[in-house]
């Protein structure tokens, strides 16, 4: 009996196939190859980023299967989403493979309480479930839809300004506290003139400020204006991209109007930023129904229904968090500049004079109705339903 014919009949029917999976790491990656030949996987470890000792372990490894016999027609690399980004998923797929990038929050691990647990193991776990999903196991684990580069690249601008206004938010807590330390609550940074406030100032039990704190609040507020300076810029980019009248120039490193932001800065209530984050992180991509568009923002509830408990764990939180948190955002906008409408209706209706955490349920019950209208808006043309666009 050759090594062909101890393949298990499974086996057989997917021989025209070559499974690959890839464990990342900065220093090594483990690669797993599952050949049609043979019925176990083999291991490999290869330094993190050598790609090409990785073609040369798949080419080795098809022509291996060619030489017992089989006819390679596909060869499906995978790996898990994290550090490394796609830039490894195009390269595979301009090596002519098929690659798929894993969400690694959707595998299924072992429940024990002391589990082992290794590069190695979770690469060996990781062509398992690759191999499953091919096989039409679609629950075993979730594909991430990766961007082209224009779209990833789209991105970089609302995640840059969302990374100044936290670093704004820093300094200026960093003054407020530097201040506080001697009394002085008055001086606010984000006040205009507040430098001036500075000057002769004493502290709250009458003596002179001290030089070294003072000088480090200074450098704080180098390093403020500049944050500042910068959040200008990004903020004129923003404007560019729905070409709104705010936008007295464009910059020249701002690219063309964004089609999807500018049709969204129509409607009453929605800012050029707004426009922005939903067009480039939400609706670049195709959703085939309301469904998928509400789990992408992780706005769906969670029920736990076993035996005879049921209760609502809240919302699942997965997909995209920076379009949840400007979700949630848009629909206390919404209520404000479009009372009119069906949906600021339906709110005030369930809410009436209710406080506290029935309106934080309900207002995410309106984020989550909201964005399904907006999907609608951007993919049909369908305006909300009472709803009013800008003059």
């Amino acid at each position: 009996m050759n090594e062909r014919d101890s393949v298990p009949a499974d086996t057989e029917s997917r021989c025209q196939k070559i499974f690959v999976a890839i464990e990342l790491s900065k220093a090594k990656w483990i690669v797993v190859i599952r050949a049609p030949h043979v019925d176990k996987s083999s291991l490999f470890e290869v330094v993190g980023g050598d790609v090409d000792r990785l073609l040369v372990l798949i080419e080795r490894a098809r022509k291996a299967a060619v030489a017992q016999g089989f006819k390679v027609t596909e060869v499906c690399t995978c790996y898990e989403a994290g550090y490394d980004g796609f830039w490894l998923h195009r390269f595979l797929e301009s090596q002519g493979m098929r690659n798929s990038v894993l969400d690694s929050a959707s595998i299924q691990v072992s429940r024990r309480r002391r589990r082992l647990k290794t590069d190695r193991t979770d690469a060996g776990s990781l062509i398992r479930v690759f191999m499953a999903w091919h096989r039409g196991e679609h629950q075993a684990c979730s594909v991430v839809h990766v961007p082209t580069p224009e779209e990833e690249d789209m991105k970089r601008l609302h995640r840059s300004r969302a990374n100044l206004l936290r670093d704004r938010v820093r300094h200026v807590n960093r003054i407020r506290g530097l201040l506080f330390l001697q009394g002085v609550a008055h001086i606010h940074p984000n006040r205009a003139g507040w430098m001036i406030a500075l000057r002769d100032l004493r502290t709250r039990d009458g003596r002179a400020f001290p030089v070294q704190l003072m000088h480090e609040i200074e450098r704080e507020a180098k390093l403020l204006d500049i944050v500042k300076k910068l959040l200008h810029e990004v903020d004129l980019e923003v404007a560019a991209l729905v070409h709104t009248q705010g936008a007295k120039r464009r910059s020249s490193t701002s690219k063309a109007t964004h089609p999807i932001a500018s049709r969204l800065a129509r409607m009453r209530g929605i800012g050029p930023t707004l426009a922005g984050v939903l067009a480039t992180e939400l609706f670049y991509r195709r959703f085939e129904n309301r469904k998928q568009v509400a789990c992408y923002t992780g706005l769906t509830p969670t029920p736990y229904s076993s035996g005879s408990t049921s209760r609502e764990q809240g919302i699942s939180k997965t997909g995209n968090n920076r379009v949840r948190h400007n979700a949630i955002e848009l629909a206390w906008l919404w209520l404000r500049h479009q009372p009119e409408s069906r949906l600021a209706i339906w709110y005030r209706e369930r809410v009436t004079n209710t406080q506290g955490r029935f309106r934080r349920i309900a207002i995410v019950a309106v984020a989550r109705k909201l964005i399904v209208a907006l999907w609608r808006f951007v993919e049909t043309g369908l305006i909300p339903e009472g709803a009013v666009l800008k003059a």
